[in-house]
């Protein structure tokens, strides 16, 4: 009886540690999988705030007869820098 009780309790332990690891590498393949979804989200969100940005700006500039161009290199640049982003588009329109 004991050596059946103990056999019994060393395989509910390897289950409980095989199950361990097997929520591990989940979590590990999980990660790697998710990191570049979450940079393409990352990446479009900041896109989206660019455009937004410069929509904004070309509406009040429009008055002034002063626009920055709409295209993937701008929308980049005022997305992922901002507001700096939006200034230095501004002045490579002037200098430039």
């Amino acid at each position: 009886m004991d050596k059946e009780w103990l056999r019994m309790a060393a395989d509910i332990i390897q289950l409980i540690l095989a199950l361990l690891f097997l929520g591990f590498l989940l979590y590990l393949i999980g990660g790697l999988l998710l990191k570049p979804l979450k940079l393409a989200f990352k990446i479009a969100v900041n896109s989206l705030f660019g455009l937004l940005l410069l929509w904004v700006f070309n509406f009040i500039g429009g008055y002034f007869s002063f626009t920055i161009p709409l295209n993937w290199l701008t929308i980049l640049i005022a997305g992922f820098l901002g507001i700096p982003g939006l200034l230095l588009l501004i002045f490579f329109r002037l200098v430039l």
